[in-house]
């Protein structure tokens, strides 16, 4: 739920580049606007005359950005397609429409959940051989496994956010002496460094749990692995398993020293995203913060500049894997409407992820989109990363649970490792209440 709110300021990343294309004017009655981002041959084409609607939950930047991927596809096929922004909370728009029997031709949704919670209802349509063959082409067998529900293939993963950062202040670093490390070792050193320069090295975000759970993420993918980590996802191991003591026990290394948290664990604890990069960068308190790409916008709206004094090195490893872990949306056809089907295989296609990896503030979890295609350095190496990592890349741990266990504030995992943060030698005992409440959120 966390990343739909965040994903927000994916937009942000556009102050990352020094040039950058997209723009136009507003579109107007939700027709899609600006000028076309390809050209395509004149004469008769395969979907004129059909109509198509998407909705999903993007607006502004981000909103004008996607129809200029959809204003490729209408050059490209003569489709008509127009956009419904859903606002924040996709279910409460999209509920009452299917229900009534006039859903949108596609949605795009802000988690996997949602796949399986419309294909209960039975509101998707299975997706077609030639979305198939495009989603084998260009993406790991799991991003296809995500999209599924009940053995069937329902939903394309289209955008993703890179949640494997950790961002720091080039003076900070620059002052202690020290450089990005590149495994959790160095990483400890450096955040010991870096305090004794009289700086704290991390600035906190614990008042919005969802930071934690991505922290915890970061951590247990390196040190467990990927099987382990689908297996977690799943309840398939318990929160009581020896992995998760392990990834507890990394994460102790930095918030069990009070000189490493800036404000200590009480004022970690008040501390909400985005003041903790604001702390870093406005108030330059503290010199690092562990948060995805979108800590960019924060980052340039507190005054440093991304790639000079705003800085960030891969999540450093604490175990045999890299971790690189996204957020994202899934395209799902909600009618078997002609078009729909074209639509989505064109958005899982390397053609139509290129087409908007041109524009700022986005990312492609397709592995055939090059990162040439991006217009700044940030997001040319974020998305190599993601092609680098492989099979090893996986969607954010919490959003793959139960709400009421991975994505409600003040409860579930979001308070317990709150509970954590305030007092990280009770491995145990979060252990325990992990898996008391991941045991009645399964059930």
């Amino acid at each position: 739920m966390r990343t739909a709110k965040a994903l927000a300021a994916l937009a942000g990343l556009a102050l990352a580049a020094a040039a950058c294309g997209g723009g136009g004017g507003t579109p107007q009655s939700g027709q899609t606007g600006g000028a076309a981002t390809s050209s395509a041959p004149a004469g008769p084409k395969p979907l004129d005359g059909v109509s198509i609607e998407v909705a999903a939950k993007w607006t502004g930047e981000e909103q004008r950005n996607f129809e200029q991927v959809l204003k490729a596809f209408q050059a490209k096929t003569g489709a008509k397609v127009t956009y419904a922004s859903t606002g924040e909370d996709t279910g409460a728009y999209l509920g009452p429409r299917v229900q009534g029997g006039n859903p949108p031709d596609i949605a795009i949704l802000p988690q996997p959940g949602l796949v399986q919670q419309y294909a209960d209802q039975d509101a998707l349509k299975p997706l077609s051989p030639e979305v198939l063959a495009e989603i084998d082409k260009n993406y790991t067998p799991y991003w296809k496994e995500l999209g599924s529900a009940d053995g069937k293939v329902y939903g394309v993963l289209v955008k993703a956010a890179h949640k494997s950062l950790i961002w720091y202040n080039s003076t900070s670093f620059e002052d202690a002496g020290v450089q990005p490390p590149t495994d959790w070792a160095g990483l400890v050193t450096a955040a010991q460094t870096v305090a004794d320069s009289g700086v704290a090295p991390f600035s906190l975000c614990g008042a919005s749990g969802w930071t934690l759970t991505d922290l915890f993420e970061n951590v247990y993918l390196s040190t467990a692995g990927p099987d382990n980590y689908d297996k977690l996802s799943k309840h398939e191991i318990k929160w009581t398993d020896a992995t998760v003591t392990a990834a507890l026990q990394k994460i102790a290394e930095i918030t069990g020293k009070k000189e490493y948290v800036l404000g200590g664990t009480s004022g970690a604890l008040q501390t909400d995203f985005p003041t903790c990069v604001t702390q870093v960068y406005g108030q330059k308190k503290a010199a690092m913060v562990i948060e995805a790409d979108f800590v960019a916008a924060s980052a340039a709206e507190s005054g440093a500049k991304v790639g000079e004094t705003a800085k960030f090195f891969p999540f450093p490893k604490a175990g045999e894997t890299e971790p690189v872990v996204l957020g994202g949306d899934i395209a799902v056809a909600l009618k078997e409407s002609k078009g729909a089907m074209e639509l989505l295989a064109y958005l899982a296609s390397a053609e139509g992820g290129s087409v908007w990896a041109k524009l700022p503030g986005y990312l492609s979890p397709n592995r055939n989109v090059s990162p040439a295609n991006y217009p700044s350095e940030l997001t040319k190496t974020l998305a190599q990363t993601i092609i680098d990592a492989g099979e090893s890349v996986r969607y954010d741990m919490s959003d793959l649970a139960p709400s009421a266990f991975g994505g409600t504030d003040g409860k579930g995992e979001w308070k317990l490792l709150q509970d954590f943060l305030r007092d990280p030698s009770d491995i145990k005992g979060i252990q325990q209440k992990l898996e008391d409440e991941a045991a009645k959120a399964w059930k």
